[in-house]
């Protein structure tokens, strides 16, 4: 398929789709497109509350790849939403996110997949290519987070070094009654904010919330200059309760386990693309990974943040085209 360097694939449609039964009242949408003989490949999508959308599809080559895509616990499709205050998240942790992927597959009948997703989509990627690493053929990761609690102490109080008037407006929106005076406390807050029965205050937070996270990407020299607060009304308000209830709990992850744990992904080539500008998380990340990773190569791309770029669009395509190659691991961009 002719494409210019960079250019999307055209927009495809599933031919296959369904809504995964995970228990505890949960169920998770997932959708597959491309070729149904084509390489296994899942998307797994950031937030952690995005969702996938049909854009996702467009990286992959749809006459090599086998493409699957599904909306995590409690946002895009996935019932119930957790913009409805009724919705437990009690049972939506990183662990229960890990055990979701690993049922889909099997619900699938795929073996191995390749693994291709940012920011929080990596860090779940990270983890379950951890703990099933015989599973992952591949993993192509831009934007790369592990979720340490230090790089959320830096997202949500480190950063107000540089934007202190945002931060100070963040601060401010959850009660100052001394009861959060770290970054867990402060995210803990918010969480509690977004689980009260008025909607008003949860209006509230949602905006305050994600007026600090556009703040953070407001350097960005692409991408939309309200990231965040442009979404639609509940997938705002999806995004902040679920970051919140994830951020204030570390992920459940033990600090620095996913790097600590790195060697278990040796023999599993991997694609690391890091725009130099991101502020959300900046690039000491990508390269410590890329340093306990030998079979990951990394790639700075220098016109990008968190939002990305053409740049880093087109690394993007580069590493899925190369593994979907029958001559698959020559990749050297």
């Amino acid at each position: 398929m002719d494409r210019e360097p960079g250019e999307l694939y055209p927009p495809i449609e599933p031919y296959d789709h369904g809504m995964l039964d995970v228990g505890e009242g949960n169920l998770v949408h997932w959708e597959v497109c491309g070729n149904p003989g084509g390489k296994p490949a899942l998307v797994v999508h950031g937030g952690p509350d995005s969702g996938c959308g049909p854009r996702a599809r467009r990286y992959f080559d749809p006459d090599r790849y086998r493409v699957v895509l599904f909306d995590q616990r409690n946002c895009g499709r996935s019932t119930p939403h957790a913009s409805d205050p009724a919705a437990d998240m009690r049972h939506n942790t990183t662990g229960h996110l890990l055990a979701d992927m690993e049922r889909l597959r099997a619900h699938l009948g795929i073996d191995k997949w390749l693994l291709y997703g940012g920011s929080w989509g990596s860090t779940l990627i990270l983890a379950y290519a951890e703990r099933h690493p015989e599973r992952v053929s591949e993993i192509v990761i831009p934007s790369v987070t592990t979720t340490r609690r230090s790089e959320i102490d830096w997202l949500y109080r480190g950063a107000g070094q540089i934007f202190p008037e945002a931060w100070a407006r963040f601060r401010a929106g959850a009660p100052a009654d001394g009861a959060h005076p770290d970054t867990p406390g402060l995210l803990a807050a918010y969480a509690r904010l977004t689980e009260s029965p008025d909607p008003a205050v949860r209006a509230r937070a949602t905006a305050d919330w994600c007026a600090w996270e556009d703040a953070v990407l407001s350097q960005e020299p692409h991408g939309s200059a309200d990231p965040y607060s442009g979404r639609p009304s509940a997938d705002r308000q999806a995004l902040v309760r679920i970051c919140a209830h994830y951020f204030s709990h570390g992920a459940w992850l033990e600090e620095g386990a996913l790097l600590r744990d790195a060697g278990r992904l040796a023999g599993i080539p991997g694609v690391l693309i890091h725009g130099r500008h991101d502020l959300s998380g900046p690039l000491g990340t990508a390269w410590d990974l890329a340093a306990a990773w030998p079979d990951a190569r990394l790639v700075v791309v220098e016109d990008a943040g968190h939002k990305g770029s053409a740049t880093m669009r087109g690394e993007q395509l580069a590493a899925l085209d190369a593994f979907a190659a029958p001559d698959r691991g020559r990749y050297t961009r």
